[in-house]
């Protein structure tokens, strides 16, 4: 009985000491700093986990001891008592006090730290939270994504961040920090807008994983996004190049200064040299329905402003605010029935009302056409 018993202690242990194993893949793992944000968080963490298990290593060494020396036996007299010995109490009254003072001094600090202003010459990128997706907005150069950021490795980037109807949360694990995205309140007039912040340097390239951190509504878990933190070159040519619109050879081309995706004269389109028939087609359909209405693709005729820009969408690893890899299938079950995957959203379906829009009664042929467009936007 008592082998059986350490063989089991032993197996516990070992799935226990397995699960804290750092070898696999946690794309929002807390504890893989990725940033000197995160860093910084992670380092007073460790710093009270050392504390905690100090302690916890004390106390269960004095009760052991304790178990031990003084377990009952036959005919054992009352132990001495030591309610009211002032020096035991006082010990353990300064001890814990002494303890959370050497903690809450780093804390502090870091509080103090993650607090400050935007670093001169920092990347400002407007943050802001919708039911259920994210959309991005770079002020200096007046380009707008959705659910999908891209940030230089190296520079200082501040996300400046709010929420166009409930609170929200923006998490990125591996980059550190929470912040929540609050309504915009009505203020008077010639006060500032009050806006949380991040502020933080990559110092990793490679794609990661956020997640809305305050329920929002029927869909919070499945409110994701990415961040793309990449080098300086590659971060300025994505940006070159989702300033570029893209158009179809026969498509006439867009004013640029109307085109929603980016406040400043952007580049006359872009001429594709061939264009595969589905995709052609998908185009007409697109730009005929009323997707447009809600949606923006720059140098199109597509400027709505209550949904994820596409621009580039073809490129984005996911859809669905982070929720499915962005692939032809999963862009035509989501076209065709939004509310199946993600329960709220406001987009219509083929068959069903979505906000204030009536069903799409789009055929099979004519998702798998819009899809294989929207799939190109690259």
């Amino acid at each position: 009985m008592k082998s059986l018993r350490t063989a089991l202690g032993t197996l516990v242990l070992a799935l226990l000491t397995a699960g804290c194993s750092l070898e696999g893949d946690y794309p929002q793992s807390s504890v893989a700093p990725t940033s000197d944000f995160a860093l910084m968080i992670h380092e007073l963490y460790a710093d009270i986990f050392w504390w905690t298990l100090l302690i916890l290593a004390v106390v269960w060494v004095v009760l052991a001891y304790i178990l031990i020396r003084f377990r009952a036996r036959p005919d054992s007299p009352v132990p001495k008592q030591i309610h009211g010995h002032m020096g035991l109490e006082i010990g353990w009254t300064i001890g814990p006090a002494l303890i959370v003072v050497a903690i809450s001094i780093p804390t502090i600090q870091a509080v103090f730290a993650t607090q400050q202003g935007d670093p001169e010459g920092s990347l400002v990128v407007d943050v802001i939270g919708h039911q259920y997706w994210w959309e991005f907005r770079y002020p200096d150069s007046g380009l707008i994504t959705a659910n999908e950021v891209h940030i230089p490795v190296d520079r200082p980037v501040s996300f400046r961040i709010s929420s166009d109807d409930v609170i929200h949360s923006f998490w990125v694990p591996m980059l550190g920090g929470k912040r929540d995205a609050n309504p915009m309140r009505i203020r008077p007039e010639g006060e500032d807008p009050k806006y949380n912040w991040i502020h933080l340097t990559a110092n990793e390239t490679g794609t990661f994983w956020g997640q809305c951190a305050e329920f929002c509504g029927d869909s919070h878990s499945l409110m994701g996004f990415r961040v793309v933190v990449e080098d300086e070159a590659g971060f300025q040519a994505w940006q070159a190049d989702l300033a570029t619109p893209v158009a179809a050879p026969a498509t006439a081309a867009a004013d640029p200064a109307q085109d929603t995706t980016t406040a400043d004269a952007a580049p006359a389109p872009a001429q594709v040299a061939q264009v595969d028939p589905l995709v052609e087609q998908g185009r007409e359909i697109f730009h005929q329905q009323t997707c447009i209405a809600c949606h923006a693709i720059a140098g199109t005729n597509a400027m709505g402003e209550i949904a994820p820009n596409l621009t580039l969408f073809g490129r984005r690893s996911s859809l669905a605010a982070g929720w499915l890899e962005n692939t032809p299938e999963n862009l035509q079950a989501w076209i065709k029935a939004p509310q199946d995957i993600k329960p709220g959203a406001l987009m219509p379906g083929v068959a069903v009302a979505g906000g204030n829009w009536p069903a799409t009664n789009l055929t099979d042929d004519q998702v798998e056409a819009i899809a294989a467009y929207l799939y190109s936007l690259r």
